[in-house]
């Protein structure tokens, strides 16, 4: 991973990010999933530092060869609650940080959410919970298997932002992001060719109703371009639509190979927030040990589409979130 994709603000363009998020927290009525706070969130993302506008636009344009982009100095309180240790924790109060998070996701694209997954927040807290340690998802402490967001999911998101608001308490939980930009060099065209084929299924989780497995439909894991194409694969959800195929079997043992071979694991600090590309990277996450002590590992996160438009039929009245 190249250092082309750390943008640090100035201290002059931090205190103006300070500035336009704490005017947003004062919008009435002060929540985040309120349509007239999101049209403000909108409208006031063009007060952002200039250079940062330019650098946000630019990744919407190209992602790069790393599918992430990491925004780092960005402002955060120096008094904070607790970190949340509840299941679904999500930020439905207005808050600086969580106006910093919606604000550069605005600038990017539409920030929206999934009625199954956390009540539809627009904003939501990746914090470890108690008791869920071993689970494969954001709630979890061990390592979290390489993915693309939401892969089962017609619309699922093109950006994925984390904003850290506290690290955790060693400094050893890391944001592992694979670019297939990277991986595709490794692979051979017979394996593209197998992984652009409908040969895989990526099971939908319970909490977005689903199925007995087996039953999700055929895919591709590439798609588009033979040599810069999408991905979506879930390491931890993908699985071969037929059990005998042998060739995407080991097609995906080939890419999965690529992946880790070129996966770097970046350790953000308070102020950064991680852009990736969920059509071009796959991310996952190093073992970290929470203590449970409210200074926790937290994280907000939120989800972008680029093109509003194409989800508009899963979005009850226009708004934000895909039912």
């Amino acid at each position: 991973m190249t250092e082309d994709h750390i943008f640090t603000l100035t201290r002059a363009e931090r205190e103006r990010t300070r500035e336009v998020a704490a005017a947003l927290a004062e919008v009435e009525p002060g929540l985040v999933d309120d349509r007239a706070w999101l049209d403000a969130c909108r409208d006031m993302s063009q007060r952002l530092p200039e250079r940062l506008r330019r650098r946000l636009r630019a990744f919407r344009h190209d992602p790069r060869l790393d599918g992430m982009l990491l925004v780092r100095n960005l402002p955060v309180a120096s008094a904070l609650p607790p970190t949340p240790a509840v299941a679904g924790s999500v930020e439905r109060k207005a808050t600086p940080a969580a106006g910093t998070t919606a604000l550069v996701s605005m600038q990017i694209g539409e920030v929206i959410a999934y009625r199954d997954e956390k009540s539809g927040a627009l904003v939501q807290n990746v914090v470890p919970v108690p008791g869920r340690e071993t689970q494969q998802s954001n709630a979890g402490s061990v390592p979290l298997e390489l993915h693309v967001e939401n892969a089962f999911h017609p619309h699922r998101p093109d950006m994925v932002a984390l904003f850290c608001v506290r690290p955790d308490h060693d400094g050893g939980a890391g944001l592992r992001v694979a670019s297939v930009r990277r991986a595709i060099r490794m692979l051979p065209d017979d394996i593209r060719k197998v992984l652009g084929e409908d040969r895989f299924r990526t099971e939908v989780p319970p909490s977005f109703g689903g199925g007995p497995e087996g039953r999700a439909p055929r895919h591709p894991v590439l798609s588009g371009d033979f040599d810069d194409p999408d991905v979506r694969v879930d390491f931890h959800a993908t699985r071969l639509a037929d059990e005998e195929d042998e060739q995407a079997a080991e097609a995906m043992t080939v890419l999965r190979a690529a992946l880790d071979a070129i996966t770097r694991a970046v350790h953000l600090l308070p102020g950064d927030l991680a852009v990736v590309d969920n059509r071009v990277a796959l991310h996952g996450r190093t073992h970290f040990v929470p203590r449970y002590d409210g200074e926790d590992r937290w994280l907000h996160r939120t989800f972008i589409h680029l093109d509003h438009r194409r989800s508009r039929a899963m979005r009850q009245g226009n708004g934000q979130v895909l039912s």
